[in-house]
């Protein structure tokens, strides 16, 4: 491959990715997660420090360990502020570098630069990528997958740069090609570094999203193809004299032109003869690989069942979730194909169909027997399969985390494995039926009419990130009984002043869904807000039975007896909320309000400083003391805390200083 086609490749994919996903630069940022991984979350919003570095290697917050998730955020705001274009435009230079680091991996092994152009284009346009890239809070997965590539681009580097016999160079087809044990590797000082740095990407990796544990089984595949490591010296005498490993001739890429029997004859030098397998030793070699998964695994199990996000097997039996997971595979490929009806939640919605598990159990099944047999003719079938199946496992649900059936952000990476399928696989079936010109004719239209469709369906479906409404809009109308979107919907008119819209969409959360505590406490805070604390407080109640260490259904159910001027009432839920929460300044703060209005200034106080000393820059909790202390006559303290409320916005505070003017 020249430089100069190279380059005129990575153009193409630069500014065909860009165009395809400009539309996510004019995107906001939404209530789906936004809040929690961006603007609401305080850790991130005070960028880049030690503290803060400290905090994003310590965490479990959101249910996941992921630091330089975390650590990408923060320099963001550091950069940029709070700028949601900012955030999104970084998003898609990743998934760009992402496109070209998967082009050059792939013309690296195979030396195949059509198929691998193809593969690369598909995965920069497909529609199924939206979200990874239009969600700012799948950062995790943009970032993930660059390091995932530039794990595989130090593993193809490292494999073919070992040395052997005291530091001479052996290259594929050339000598023995026996795999290295992991200990002999390390002992070479240039190996030993190569080899290190495909730990260092690999665990930077784990470190942005913990999907990456499949890694090194993908590596496992490609020794298999087009590494053809798993093979004696017999078959790398059939390769090219060249340094990159794969075969001399690619069938799908120079076959055109060239003897029909070529096809087969390098399909068939492309496999591992009988009895050479090499797998113990590319597994040692692998172990340290392995080794991260592992801690990777159980990090992550800890993390999300201290979070309460792990679904019980109660809840959803292993037989619902095995019925799921098979239908789930099916529907990736079907959206694969055809990308339509994409949402940001799919929501659960039981055991499929019996029909639909039976048929989709017999397809996975007639593929993967498909590909077992054909495995030694057509390598990158198989490859591509099991890449497309293997990967997609930690997420199929057989481990439930959250109330989603399937997601499309979880075929970022998954779908590189079907589309090798189909680089490699479908000039292989035309090339039966047509000869050289035409088959490149029919390949060439081909292409560019998938291309320019995806990219079409692309920048549609970017769109409805716009905002959480028009997002929201569309999940609805191609999903049915999302409960989940009706709630966030729900608080976003919440937010935006609309009570009855909001009202509207919790009821029918709750009519889909009656377990979730969160709609009846929204629900009940819109009610206590349109000056109804009885039907505020019904709701709460609610809210407290479902789950009964539900912190903050406590504290808004004080709130709402403070304004029946029920205030012991309201003490007491206060009470329940910091025995639960004993971090809850807000609870601090309103259990001192009321104190204050029963006259108990000094438990007033207590209250008030007890909040500051959770959170010092805590404005309501300045102005409570400030006036508290003002009630008590002491001037020099309330001008302090007024002032100190006032710095950090109060609008309250601000009006008390103008108000009093010099009458201090």
């Amino acid at each position: 491959m020249s430089k100069h086609k190279a380059s005129i490749a990575c153009i193409f994919l630069t500014l065909a990715t860009l165009t395809a996903f400009w539309r996510v630069n004019e995107c906001d940022f939404t209530n789906y997660d936004d809040d929690i991984y961006i603007t609401a979350n305080s850790r991130v919003r005070d960028g880049l420090s030690i503290d803060a570095v400290r905090w994003a290697f310590t965490s479990g917050y959101a249910a996941n360990w992921h630091p330089l998730t975390w650590i990408s955020h923060m320099a963001d705001v550091q950069l940029f502020g709070f700028n949601p274009h900012i955030h999104h435009f970084t998003n898609l230079l990743f998934h760009v570098a992402n496109t070209l680091l998967l082009f050059f991996v792939l013309c690296r092994m195979t030396k195949a630069f059509w198929r691998s152009l193809f593969v690369a284009a598909l995965f920069a346009l497909h529609p199924l990528h939206v979200e990874s890239v239009a969600w700012v809070a799948e950062r995790k997965d943009v970032l993930s997958t660059f390091f995932w590539m530039l794990t595989i681009a130090a593993y193809v580097r490292y494999v073919e740069h070992r040395t052997e016999d005291g530091g001479r160079k052996t290259e594929y087809g050339k000598g023995n090609s026996a795999p290295h044990h992991l200990s002999s590797v390390l002992c070479q000082p240039s190996s030993a570094l190569r080899y290190l740095a495909v730990i260092v990407f690999f665990a930077m990796g784990l470190m942005s999203k913990p999907m990456l544990v499949t890694l090194p089984f993908v590596l496992l595949l490609l020794d298999y193809w087009p590494l053809g490591r798993m093979s004696g010296s017999g078959y790398h005498e059939a390769l090219a004299n060249s340094s990159i490993p794969g075969p001399r001739i690619d069938p799908a890429e120079h076959g055109t032109g060239a003897d029909p029997q070529s096809s087969v004859a390098v399909a068939q030098a492309t496999t591992p003869p009988a009895g050479s397998s090499l797998l113990r030793p590319l597994l040692l070699e692998k172990l340290p690989l392995f080794i991260l998964s592992a801690i990777s695994c159980i990090v992550t199990l800890v993390v999300q069942q201290r979070a309460g996000t792990v679904t019980s097997i109660e809840e959803i039996p292993p037989g619902v979730r095995i019925a799921n997971a098979s239908v789930s595979y099916f529907i990736y490929l079907g959206k694969t194909v055809w990308p339509h009806d994409l949402a940001v939640f799919y929501p659960h919605h039981g055991s499929p169909p019996v029909w639909q598990v039976l048929g989709a159990v017999l397809f996975l099944s007639l593929v993967s027997l498909a590909v077992i047999l054909t495995a030694k003719r057509f390598p990158w079938f198989a490859v591509g399969w099991l890449w497309f199946t293997g990967t997609l496992v930690p997420v199929i649900g057989i481990v439930q985390v959250g109330g989603q059936a399937m997601a499309d952000r979880y075929a970022y990476i998954p779908l590189i494995g079907v589309f090798i399928m189909a680089a490699w696989g479908i000039p292989e079936l035309l090339r039966k039926w047509l000869p050289g010109r035409p088959l490149k004719i029919v390949l060439s239209a081909s292409a560019a009419a998938v291309l320019v469709s995806l990219s079409m369906v692309t920048w549609k479906q970017a769109g409805y990130w716009k905002d959480s409404i028009a997002l929201y809009d569309h999940a609805l109308e191609v999903t049915t009984d999302n409960d989940v979107i009706y709630f966030n919907r729900g608080l976003v008119y919440k937010n935006a002043g609309k009570p009855m819209q909001a009202i509207a969409d919790f009821d029918r959360a709750i009519q889909i869904y009656p377990e979730n505590p969160e709609a009846y406490n929204n629900r009940g805070l819109v009610y206590d807000k349109l000056g109804d604390p009885v039907r505020a407080i019904a709701d709460f109640d609610r809210a407290i039975e479902i789950n009964p260490k539900h912190s903050k259904a406590y504290n808004n159910r004080g709130v709402a007896y403070g304004r029946l001027g029920n205030n012991g009432r309201a003490i007491w839920n206060y009470d329940r909320a910091i025995e639960i929460q004993p971090g809850y300044a807000m609870a601090f703060v309103n259990r001192g309000l009321a104190y204050g209005r029963l006259g108990d200034l000094k438990r007033a106080i207590d209250d008030y400083k007890r909040a500051l000393e959770i959170d010092p820059n805590y404005p309501e909790a300045c102005l409570s003391l400030g006036e508290a202390y003002g009630k008590l006559g002491d001037r020099r303290q309330e001008l302090e805390y007024l002032q100190k409320a006032a710095s950090l916005g109060n609008e309250t505070a601000k009006g008390l200083l103008q108000s009093r003017g010099n009458g201090w």
